[in-house]
């Protein structure tokens, strides 16, 4: 461990520690966990854009018609993001 100093916005440290408070952890240790959370959830992403830049440039750029039924999967499944634009289509 490497002991470092950091500033947080009053209500987001006042937040961050009443959740490591309900979980029974220090705060440096929730930090910790939800920094490697936050970070594991950036390397995902960046390998699912990477992947599909992959799969672009072999096959040529995704269509709107194949991101709107991506869209309607991911919906049906409960985990889709839901934009304005998706809704009033």
């Amino acid at each position: 461990m490497q002991k470092v100093s950091i500033s947080l916005d009053e209500t987001v440290l006042l937040a961050a520690r009443e959740a490591a408070k309900r979980r029974d952890m220090s705060l440096s240790a929730w930090l910790n966990g939800v920094a490697a959370e936050a970070l594991a959830h950036e390397t995902s992403i960046e390998k699912g854009l990477q992947g599909v830049a992959e799969w672009e440039a072999e096959n040529g750029p995704i269509t709107a018609e194949e991101l709107a039924k991506a869209d309607a999967i991911l919906d049906a499944a409960g985990i889709g993001i839901k934009r304005e634009s998706a809704r009033a289509a």
